[in-house]
């Protein structure tokens, strides 16, 4: 290498030295930025070509190297709908374009960044600190069924009433019930002594009714069932109070058979209301479990209590009705629950470990409302960094993957910068000093050239 070349080595040296510095005073510059990868430099040697036995040093190129798979810090923010991916991955957002009649519009470009301090504009848009558009499924609150796809907005509309179409109920009857007339009755639910239709169904399905005149009867031969609210389809609560009462043993052919009745009152004081039987002649075998119905399910067309109409309904049994030996006598009741609700309003929303977006409303409705959409790829240091926190798709990053996988979604948290200041300070120093050596080399050279040119002379 002759002296001019030297000189041109150093000048390659502080270019390469000054594009690291640049990369470092970005990091320090963006230390406090919200979802921020830090851009590291790498150095690549440049030899000309040369006899094996003259080989020498040659210059040097700076390129910059990605960070995009170091995750920074969790913070937590409080904000609901803040959000930060524990992992691999990228939020998919969008850039909004321009209101045409007060309509939003967004680019069709799909962008992805870790930047998650998403919060809800003027018109319910997730949107987070350097405007880009949270993107996803919104789903149909009463469904569940995806509506659409892009940008998340969070609706305040208030959230039309359901009316109940399914009952969850899972139990145990006691083999042996503890009622007042158990002695004089075995137990059993008798027909009635005036003559009165047979309200029982002792075998498959059928109709019956214990008039308020009987009603005495029924109260005194079973055991209290499951309390629960139901709507309409208004959203107008309905109180259901039932009653377990056994109306046949296991002898020969016939199993335990048991039937459920409701009240036709919604406020049931002594034997002041009559009671419908739900039509279904629920049977155990020797050990406890139910053999009849079949399915587990019992449909009931229609419901009645203080004049209003509720059904159809299903009684869904989950196949967890059993009838064991218990001392108590009593029905223990394991889950009950209904899918209808009243009307309400958001109260507030919750961001789940999949991604999932829900609303709790002042019903107490918990609802899912969206589904974020978070993309891998293969070579995530691959992609192109856009202003804003952004990145675009490149041939080296490949195509986008959608999927959690292994990540999950921490609500109300934002990821920071994994930007260590103690790290780029130290990198600095180095810089500098390697900045510094390059410019004594070329200090050197220009001295070497001078004294060459004073030889000439």
């Amino acid at each position: 290498m002759d002296v001019f070349s030297a000189l041109q080595t150093a000048v390659s040296g502080l270019r390469a030295q000054a594009f690291s510095l640049d990369n470092i005073s970005g990091n320090i510059a963006n230390s406090q930025t919200t979802g921020y990868k830090r851009i590291d430099t790498s150095f690549v040697d440049l030899i000309a070509e040369r006899n094996a036995k003259h080989q020498v040093a040659g210059s040097v190129a700076a390129y910059s190297e990605l960070t995009n798979t170091i995750q920074g810090n969790m913070k937590d923010t409080g904000v609901s709908t803040n959000m930060a991916l524990n992992g691999n991955g990228f939020f998919v957002v969008q850039k909004k374009t321009t209101d045409a009649g007060g309509a939003s519009s967004f680019s069709p470009t799909n962008l992805y960044s870790r930047r998650g301090d998403f919060a809800p504009d003027k018109d319910g848009y997730l949107v987070n600190g350097a405007g880009s558009y949270l993107t996803g499924a919104s789903l149909d609150p009463v469904t569940g069924q995806t509506v659409s796809t892009g940008p998340i907005q969070i609706s305040s509309a208030i959230l039309p009433a359901k009316a109940t179409t399914t009952i969850t109920y899972e139990a145990n009857l006691p083999k042996t019930p503890t009622t007042a007339g158990a002695k004089a009755n075995n137990g059993l639910l008798p027909p009635p002594a005036d003559g009165a239709a047979d309200p029982r169904v002792l075998d498959g399905t059928g109709t019956g009714k214990v008039e308020a005149a009987d009603a005495q009867s029924l109260i005194d031969n079973s055991v209290a069932g499951p309390s629960l609210t139901v709507y309409t389809a208004a959203g107008a609560p309905v109180s259901v109070q039932t009653r377990w009462a056994k109306v046949a043993n296991a002898s020969g052919d016939t199993k335990d058979t048991w039937n459920l009745f409701y009240a036709d009152k919604a406020s049931v004081s002594g034997n002041q209301t009559s009671w419908t039987n739900v039509g279904q002649a629920f049977q155990f075998g020797a050990s406890g479990q139910m053999t009849m119905p079949t399915g587990g399910t019992v449909a009931i067309p229609t419901m009645e209590v203080d004049g209003v109409g509720i059904g159809p309904l299903t009684l869904d049994l989950g196949g967890g009705l059993t009838q064991y030996a218990s001392s108590s006598g009593t029905v223990k009741t394991d889950a009950l629950k209904q899918n209808g609700y009243a009307s309400g309003t958001l109260s507030s929303v919750e961001v789940a470990e999949n991604g999932i977006i829900s609303g709790t409303y002042s019903n107490g409705s918990v609802i899912d409302l969206a589904r974020v959409e978070v993309v891998q790829f293969v070579n995530a240091d691959g992609l192109k960094p856009d202003s804003l926190g952004n990145y675009t798709q490149t041939v080296a990053s490949g195509e986008p993957i959608s999927g959690l996988n292994d990540t999950t979604v921490v609500g109300a948290n934002v990821e920071q910068s994994n930007t260590d200041i103690a790290a780029e300070f130290s990198k600095m120093i180095v810089t500098q000093q390697a900045y510094s050596a390059n410019t004594r080399v070329m200090s050197t050279a220009q001295t070497m050239i001078s004294d060459l040119l004073n030889v000439i002379r």
